[in-house]
């Protein structure tokens, strides 16, 4: 057994456990790297990455064959199942080297590759080692969550972590979950030629602002894809080759079942009780992310519990370097944390929802909307679909929701807004190039000023006085 004395131990490799192991060992910490699956983590191996790469592909073959009234011919596109899957795996090769061993070990972490597990307070055991660190930190990520089903055990079930190995394109997939992970891979896969049934047990996208949702399951819908609400899965039963998921809404058959209810956080083999850290679903965590429990041990990303999104373990690796390695107090905010849906047309959020808006202010709300259908680039390209509005206190942006094309993109601006505390008037001073689907944020804060410019008695006063008497 090797004995290893550290400053800084992180148990995963995935976005948050690399950003601390890069920034720590690089301004001059001792830093030991545990990964005892594939460097990247979840994100670069069956998350976000392949999950866009996919999207990518059917967002080309929906295109080829549905042209518009832009001139030009749609065709049948021919698409290849398996090429599609061969473009994802090129993704994930082309991004690996910047999350590989050899690249971290240039910054000089050491980089054990063996699954972490507490043995004391202060002790990890990796393998055949046993590191003692000053401080560790959690960075094990999530797993799909397999609910216990009755019959799931007798039909093949994929998941986010082997769909993409799938190269025979299925005939009728069956999705159980109606979330971002199941929207998303439901509308791929639908685009790609297969046929699609969603099967949610509430509401589809129900964690989403209704009025925002329903217009991107409304194009969903319209795509062809099936989608089956209050309909929660009672039992699954092969039926042929295929597969029968029996509803509380009746039968559903398919040929491959894909499940997407949800995310597992990985920390049940970290014998966390030998360290004297209290979890629950989750470690639990103050504002800092040190544990309630372990003043050593702190926990990032989906670990910590919360907002399960990669670039939140990247900003809490920047909250818990700046408290192990300069010994400042750094807390983390959710309220300036944005997120997207990667749908057609897709749909972000950062801040409150309206109604979460109301609940908290009231009657000091305003909610502020534009229409998509009114910016010229988005008429130009035939994007009309889509609506942004934007929860406003006492000038003060406190949320914003857009549904249509780019809404991923277009929530930076309010992102930025939220996180700095700026007021609607930063965002109507602006200067944008015209024309440009970002114009459509710029006309959300005019239609805030609106009213207060064009329909205020003591505005036209002041102007009216002003023109009898300016020379």
């Amino acid at each position: 057994m090797t004995r290893i004395k550290t400053d800084i131990c992180i148990i995963g490799a995935g976005s948050g456990g690399l950003s601390i192991a890069a920034g720590a060992s690089q301004m001059g910490a001792k830093v030991v790297l545990l990964e005892g699956h594939l460097m990247g983590g979840d994100c670069l191996n069956f998350g976000c990455v392949p999950s866009k790469a996919l999207i990518a592909a059917g967002k080309q073959a929906y295109a080829m064959g549905n042209t518009g009234d832009l001139g030009v011919k749609a065709v049948n596109p021919d698409i290849d199942y398996a090429a599609a899957k061969d473009h994802v795996r090129k993704v994930i090769d082309t991004i690996a080297p910047v999350d590989s061993q050899e690249r971290f070990e240039g910054f000089g972490v050491q980089v054990i590759r063996e699954f972490g597990r507490f043995i004391s307070e202060t002790e990890v055991q990796a393998g055949e080692h046993v590191i003692e660190a000053r401080r560790f930190v959690i960075a094990t990520g999530s797993g799909p969550f397999v609910p216990p089903i009755p019959g799931l055990d007798t039909v093949d079930v994929y998941t986010n972590e082997n769909i993409f190995d799938l190269r025979d394109r299925p005939d009728h997939l069956l999705v159980i979950g109606g979330g971002p992970i199941g929207m998303e891979m439901a509308q791929a896969h639908r685009r790609l030629g297969c046929k699609v049934t969603v099967i949610e047990g509430m509401k589809a996208m129900g964690n989403d602002d209704p009025e925002m949702a329903a217009i991107v399951l409304e194009k969903l819908r319209g795509e062809g894809i099936e989608i089956i609400e209050g309909a929660l899965a009672e039992k699954v039963s092969k039926s042929g080759k295929g597969v029968t998921v029996h509803t509380s809404q009746g039968d559903f058959k398919g040929s491959h079942l894909l499940m997407a209810v949800g995310r597992k956080v990985n920390i049940d083999k970290l014998d966390l009780e030998k360290a004297n850290v209290e979890h629950d679903r989750a470690v639990k965590v103050g504002p800092d992310l040190r544990s309630i429990t372990n003043k050593k041990v702190y926990a990032v990303g989906d670990a910590a519990g919360g907002l399960q999104f990669t670039h939140v373990a990247g900003y809490h690796a920047g909250v818990v370097i700046r408290s192990m390695l300069f010994g400042l107090p750094s807390k983390q905010r959710t309220d300036h944390i944005p997120w997207a849906t990667y749908t057609d047309p897709e749909l972000a959020q950062v801040g409150l929802t309206e109604a979460q808006a109301k609940e908290k202010f009231g009657s000091k709300l305003e909610v502020v909307r534009f229409p998509y259908h009114e910016n010229d680039r988005a008429i130009a390209e035939g994007k009309t679909t889509g609506l942004i509005k934007v929860m406003v206190v006492k000038g003060r942006p406190v949320g914003a929701s857009i549904a249509g094309a780019m809404a991923g993109e277009l929530i930076s601006m309010w992102a930025m807004a939220i996180a700095n505390k700026m007021k609607m008037s930063a965002i109507a001073s602006t200067v944008l190039p015209y024309p440009t689907v970002s114009e459509i944020n710029k006309r959300a804060a005019g239609a805030y000023f609106s009213p207060r410019l064009f329909e205020s008695s003591t505005v036209k006063r002041v102007v009216g006085f002003v023109q009898r008497w300016l020379p």
